[in-house]
């Protein structure tokens, strides 16, 4: 029998020293207790050594592309991005791609009407079977209501009977929806309230399946600019409502945002406007975001909204629930991971941790509180009596 003591032993690979930028950004990390390369679930594993300088060099923008090409992992991203941004290491970050987004919103309108259908093609138009594997039932894709639901289906059917509720709807009345998405609003409103419904998008692919989905139902969608809609004065909306479009309207063009839903609006009528903020007015849009999710897009302040409207509209009431949309983002991970393995030869593996990515980052956002979900509610020259929200 062979003695232990006299085995050969295999000597151990040298310890490689880490570099400068691992350095670097482990240090960075520490100041929101995360480690590099550590044990808790919210830990940052690298792969690659010369992502960490990638990271430093190019921000979020280089921290979500390294994750595509799957230079590191993290068992909780969404937990690693509350962290990051909670301690607000962005701003010990000052890549120049960061600066140029900047200097880009203030220069040019992003949104223009050119650039307005660039985001349909690019995010909406993916694939309406994928969209629908991951919403769900209701096809909404925004923040739902999680108040009094305990599953995902429950609590956007709950978001838009809230957002019905608060606009007071009544069967004969008729409801411009901007921005109407898959038609979850319109259906809702057509079906369990009476409502005749028009809505406004710029994915054909939505439009192609809102018209499939209500058939029978008074609903018409038209793909269409909000900025190339008109209405003749004897046909003006009882309620006009705008869930989740707001962000693709950049600031350069809120007064015209506005200004079409007036002149859609009856003048006893009210609108709701359902959308993603930012609470700080100096925070340009996120550059991965921007480059691989929702191009050209703007998330608004509260008080750039209420600077477009206090000369024309009366806020009738502000809503935040933002934190709701955590529980929402975590929902439609766990759909699309569920559903993955049937869209895994049509979108390939880097999409797989891009989505994935897009999705808990989100959700991290959001438990950080340092994106908002707001539902403002607005009446053209104030509600006689006063407004009174519905019970929520």
């Amino acid at each position: 029998m062979a003695n232990f003591h006299d085995t050969p032993s295999t000597p151990s690979p040298p310890q490689r020293t880490p570099g400068t930028g691992e350095r670097r950004l482990a240090a960075l990390l520490a100041r929101a207790d995360i480690a590099l390369n550590g044990s808790r679930p919210f830990d940052l594993q690298l792969h690659r050594p010369g992502a960490a300088a990638r990271i430093l060099a190019q921000g979020s923008l280089g921290l979500g592309e390294a994750y595509m090409d799957g230079d590191w992992d993290c068992e909780q991203l969404d937990g690693l991005i509350q962290r990051l941004l909670a301690a607000r290491l962005q701003n010990a970050v000052h890549p120049p791609v960061l600066a140029l987004a900047r200097l880009r919103a203030r220069l040019f309108n992003l949104q223009s009407r050119a650039r307005a259908w660039v985001v349909g093609r690019a995010h909406y138009d993916l694939g309406n079977d994928f969209f629908a594997a991951m919403l769900g039932e209701s096809m909404a894709y925004s923040c739902a209501y999680w108040a009094d639901a305990d599953t995902l289906d429950a609590a956007q059917n709950a978001k838009l009977e809230l957002v019905c509720q608060k606009l007071g709807l009544r069967p004969g009345m008729r409801l411009l929806d901007i921005g109407c998405g898959w038609g979850s609003l319109l259906r809702h409103a057509a079906e369990h309230h009476g409502v005749q419904c028009v809505g406004l998008t710029i994915s054909r692919a939505q439009a192609e399946w809102t018209q499939q989905r209500c058939q029978g139902l008074p609903v018409t969608v038209k793909l269409a600019d909000y900025r190339s809609f008109e209405v003749a004065p004897g046909a003006r909306f009882d309620r006009v409502a705008s869930i989740g479009m707001f962000e693709h309207v950049g600031n350069k063009n809120y007064p015209a945002f506005f200004d079409v839903a007036r002149r859609a609006l009856k003048p006893d009528g009210l609108m709701l406007l359902h959308t993603i903020g930012k609470t700080r007015h100096h925070e340009a849009t996120d550059p991965w975001i921007d480059r691989y999710i929702f191009p050209n897009g703007q998330l608004p302040t509260l008080g750039q909204i209420t600077d477009c409207v206090d000369a024309a509209w009366v806020t009738e009431d502000v809503h935040n629930f933002g934190a709701d949309y955590d529980r929402t983002l975590l929902a439609w991970h766990a759909q699309f991971r569920q559903h993955w393995p049937r869209f895994a030869a049509r979108y390939g593996d880097r999409f797989r941790r891009m989505w994935r990515y897009y999705l808990l980052s989100c959700a991290g956002a959001f438990r950080a509180r340092a994106v908002q979900l707001w539902q403002v509610v607005l009446s053209p020259t104030g509600v006689p009596g006063g407004y009174r929200r519905p019970l929520s």
